[in-house]
């Protein structure tokens, strides 16, 4: 298993974390693959349904034999119980909707990433108190990147994700990322319905590849 810092550094060094639910663990691997190679590295998977821990169990087993240096984590975590279960499931992150301490105290006892959700200047501060490196912006439709300017000034040592309200078109991304966010998340914008409805794997990746390469250029023009 990877610690925290090596998995903040990967998703800074990638700067885009899928993020899906899918009731079939076949179809959940699947997706994996096809966001793998598209060249993604890190994935979560959201605790939305009641198969998330058992297909999360097959998931993680998958990426182990196939999918090499894959991070897998998993999202709406909303409680400390549920943290503990996919801890020992094998998730390399947990990402969470709001912020509770105690769930990252959890997480980081496992020596694993805490993303916690936060939408204000005192969730941040709480966050950070809690020794939080990054937190997620949810909803990101609401906040949006002026928000991130602002606050960080206030934390500059906090890192930020978006997640919600970020698409897959260039000018989006650049708003975002000259913000100053590390990584946005995509779950709907990115693995479309149309695509999910078809199990188009194919295209998938290519849509992978396609937002890849204009992160990959934002960021290097920033340099």
């Amino acid at each position: 298993m990877h610690k925290a810092s090596v998995i903040l550094e990967a998703l800074s060094d990638t700067g885009l974390m899928p993020l899906y639910y899918h009731p079939d663990p076949g179809i959940c691997c699947q997706l994996l693959k096809a966001i793998y190679d598209g060249g993604a590295r890190l994935v979560e998977y959201t605790n939305r349904g009641t198969m998330a821990l058992e297909n999360f169990r097959v998931m993680r087993s998958y990426a182990d034999e196939n999918l090499p240096g894959l991070l897998l984590g998993i999202g709406t975590i909303k409680d400390a119980k549920s943290a503990k279960l996919f801890l020992k499931g094998g998730a390399d992150f947990v990402v969470s909707p709001g912020m509770d301490e105690v769930i990252g105290e959890m997480v980081h006892k496992a020596h694993r990433l805490w993303i916690p959700g936060c939408m204000t200047a005192t969730e941040i501060m709480k966050a950070e108190a809690a020794g939080a490196r990054i937190v997620k912006l949810f909803p990101g439709n609401i906040l949006g990147p002026g928000f991130v300017r602002a606050v960080r000034e206030v934390f500059p040592q906090m890192q930020f994700m978006p997640t919600g309200g970020v698409d897959t078109e260039r000018t989006n991304l650049e708003n975002w990322f000259s913000s100053g966010v590390i990584a946005v998340g995509l779950g709907g914008a990115l693995l479309r319905k149309d695509l999910l409805a078809d199990l188009n794997y194919s295209a998938i990746t290519e849509e992978i590849k396609r937002v890849l390469e204009y992160i990959y250029d934002i960021k290097k023009s920033r340099k």
